[in-house]
C-alpha cells in the first residue's frame, strides 16, 4: 500500500514544497507543516504593474478549513523508540498477564489437591472453551490495532467507534457461544476418556459457557485502554479480578459456610463472576476518564456497517488463527488422553508451568502490537521496527531465566502441585480396590518424574516461543494478519496434530514423539514470523482508512 502525501489532519497543505521543513527527528524526511496566510490591510502597488491591488473582505464560508487540535504524536517524545517507552508501556501488561496467569495455576493447585481427576479435566475442558472462544477472541483483541492506529493519527470519534463496533460483536458472538453449549458439551464424550474425567470435563465447560460475553465484553473494553497505552488501568483491573477469582474459587471448590462445596464447578463458577466484575470495572473507567478526554461515546454508539467490515477484514485472520492454534493445542491434549491419566495430567502439568513464562510474555507481545499500530498511524515505522527488536531483546531474556528453572530446579515449581494421600483410606482398601483407585486417581508421585521430562521440551522451545510472540504481534499491530493466519496453520497441523496423531497410534514412546512435535511447531513458528518481520512487507499496511487531504 502506497503512502498518500497526507495522512491526517496534522498536514494542513498538500501543496509541492509549501510549508517544508526538516525535522531531525524524522531522520531528512520532509514535514509538512500548516502556514497561515495573513490579507494585507492595506493597498499594494506592484512597481513592476500598473494596477493596484486591493485587499478584500472573504465570506465565511471560504475561510480555510480549521484542524481540530490534537496532542502532538507520540513519535516526538524523547525515549520514542526506547527500552523505556516500551517497559512504560509493556510492564503493566506483563503484571496484568502475570496476574491471569497467576489465576490459572492457583486454580491448578486447588484442583490438584481436590483430585488429581479434576486436574486432568480441567485442561482439555478449558482448552475447548478456549477453542470455541478463540475466533470472537481473535476479533475482540484485534480491536486493539484500530485502536491504536486511530489513536496515533489523532482521530478520537474513530476510536470510540472502534470500541462499540467491537462490544456489538462481543454481545453477538456471547450470544450464540451460549446457545450453542449444550450441543457442544456431548463431543466430551466421544473423546475416549476414563467416566469420572468425562463427567468433570463436561461440568467445567458447561459453567464457563455462562462466562463468554462477559470475557469478550471485558477484552473489547480493555483494549480503550491498551490501544492508547494507558495500560496501568488495565493492570489494575486484572490484578483485581484475579484475586477475586483466587478467592472465590477456594470458597466455591471447597465450600465455606453456608456455601456448599462444588468441586471442578466452583472453579469455573469463580471464573464466570471475575470476569463479569472486570466487565463492569472497565466499563465504569471508561465513563471516568472519558469525564475528562471527551471521546464521542454517545455520538458513535450507532451500528457502522463499514467499520465492522474492516474490522472482520483484518479480525478474522486473527480470530482464525486464535481458533486454529487453540484447537491444535486441543486436539494435542486430546491425542494425549488416550494414553492415559497419568500422561494427561502431566502434560496439563507441564503446559501450566509454561504459562508462567507464556502468558507474561504475551503482555509484552501486546505492547508490541500497540506499539507499533501507533507508530503506523504515525507513519512512523522506523520506530515501530526499533520497538520490537527492543521487546525481542527483553522477551528472550526473561524466557531464559524459566527454561533454566525448568531444567536446574523443576522441584521449585513443582513442589505446591504435590497432594498426599489418605492413608486411613489406604489401608481400608483391599489390593484390587487399590490397582483400581489408582488407575482412576494417580497418585502425585507417578506424575512428577514425568513432568520433570516434560520441563526439559518446554526449555527448549521457549526462546523460539519468544520470538513468535513478538514478531507475530508486531506483524498483526500492522495488519499482516493473512501470513500469520496460513503460516500459523501450516506449521501446527503438520508439523503438531497430524504427527502427534501418527505417533499415538504407531510409535513405541508416543508421548515423547508428541512434544518433540510440540517443540517443531514452535520453532518453526519462530523461525518463519522472525524472517516475516525481517522482510519489512508490513510496512506498507495498515488497517484505518486512508485520511483525505485538506485543501
Amino acid at each position: 500500500m502506497t503512502r498518500r502525501p497526507v495522512a491526517d489532519g496534522r498536514l494542513g497543505t498538500t501543496k509541492r514544497g509549501a510549508g517544508r521543513s526538516l525535522n531531525p527527528r524524522d531522520n531528512g524526511t520532509p514535514t509538512l507543516r500548516r502556514t497561515r496566510t495573513t490579507l494585507p490591510s492595506e493597498p499594494i502597488t506592484d512597481e513592476r504593474m500598473s494596477t493596484t491591488v486591493t485587499p478584500v473582505d472573504l465570506p465565511d464560508a471560504f475561510e480555510p478549513p480549521q484542524t481540530p487540535d490534537i496532542p502532538p504524536p507520540a513519535s516526538e517524545t524523547p525515549d520514542a523508540g526506547s527500552i523505556r517507552e516500551l517497559l512504560r508501556v509493556a510492564l503493566p501488561l506483563i503484571v496484568s498477564s502475570g496476574s491471569l496467569s497467576l489465576m490459572h495455576v492457583v486454580d491448578r493447585i486447588m484442583l490438584t489437591r481436590l483430585d488429581v481427576n479434576a486436574l486432568a479435566a480441567a485442561m482439555p475442558a478449558g482448552m475447548f472453551h478456549w477453542t470455541a472462544l478463540g475466533f470472537p477472541l481473535g476479533v475482540a483483541v484485534y480491536t486493539n490495532t484500530f485502536i491504536a492506529q486511530y489513536h496515533g493519527a489523532g482521530q478520537k470519534a474513530r476510536v470510540a467507534a472502534s470500541v462499540w463496533q467491537g462490544v456489538w460483536l462481543a454481545l453477538g458472538f456471547g450470544i450464540i457461544l451460549l446457545s450453542s453449549a449444550p450441543f457442544l458439551s456431548r463431543l466430551f464424550v466421544t473423546l475416549g476418556h476414563s467416566a469420572e474425567v468425562t463427567r468433570l470435563e463436561i461440568e467445567y465447560f458447561s459453567v464457563l459457557c455462562w462466562g463468554s460475553a462477559p470475557m469478550l465484553l471485558a477484552v473489547t473494553l480493555s483494549t480503550f485502554f491498551s490501544g492508547r497505552g494507558q495500560n496501568r488501568v488495565v493492570m489494575y483491573v486484572d490484578v483485581a479480578v484475579s484475586i477475586l477469582n483466587a478467592v472465590l474459587a477456594a470458597i466455591f471448590i471447597f465450600g465455606f459456610g453456608p456455601i456448599p462445596q462444588m468441586g471442578i464447578r466452583g472453579a469455573a463458577a469463580a471464573t464466570v463472576t471475575a470476569n463479569v466484575v472486570a466487565c463492569i470495572a472497565f466499563a465504569w473507567m471508561i465513563r471516568r476518564v472519558n469525564q475528562a478526554e471527551q471521546y464521542p461515546f454517545r455520538e458513535q454508539r450507532r451500528f457502522d456497517g463499514e467499520l465492522i467490515r474492516r474490522m472482520l477484514r483484518f479480525g478474522l485472520p486473527n480470530g482464525i488463527q486464535m481458533l486454529v492454534d487453540i484447537a491444535g493445542y486441543l486436539m494435542l491434549v486430546l491425542f494425549i488422553g488416550k494414553l492415559g491419566t497419568v500422561e494427561l495430567a502431566a502434560t496439563n502439568l507441564a503446559f501450566n508451568l509454561n504459562a508462567l513464562a507464556f502468558i507474561p510474555m504475551l503482555g509484552l507481545g501486546t505492547a508490541v502490537l500497540t506499539l507499533v499500530g501507533r507508530r503506523i498511524g504515525e507513519k512512523r515505522q522506523d520506530l515501530a521496527e526499533k520497538s520490537a527488536w527492543r521487546a525481542l531483546f527483553l522477551a528472550v531474556s526473561y524466557v531464559s531465566v524459566f527454561a533454566m528453572i525448568y531444567m536446574v530446579w523443576p522441584d521449585v515449581l513443582l513442589g505446591p502441585y504435590a497432594t498426599q494421600e489418605d492413608p486411613q483410606m489406604i489401608a481400608a482398601m483391599s489390593p484390587e480396590e487399590l490397582t483400581a483407585y489408582h488407575a482412576e486417581h494417580p497418585p502425585f508421585e507417578e506424575v512428577r518424574p514425568v513432568v520433570i521430562k516434560l520441563l526439559y521440551f518446554v526449555a527448549m522451545y521457549s526462546v523460539f516461543d519468544a520470538l513468535a510472540v513478538i514478531f507475530g504481534n508486531a506483524i498483526r499491530g500492522a495488519g499482516d494478519t493473512r501470513f500469520s493466519l496460513v503460516y500459523t496453520f501450516l506449521c501446527g497441523w503438520f508439523l503438531m496434530v497430524i504427527p502427534s496423531m501418527l505417533a499415538v497410534r504407531y510409535v513405541e514412546q508416543p508421548l515423547w514423539a508428541c512434544w518433540w512435535a510440540v517443540t517443531a511447531n514452535i520453532a518453526a513458528l519462530g523461525i518463519g514470523l522472525g524472517l516475516r518481520f525481517r522482510s519489512g512487507k508490513w510496512k506498507n499496511m495498515t488497517v484505518i482508512e486512508q485520511v483525505p487531504p485538506a485543501h
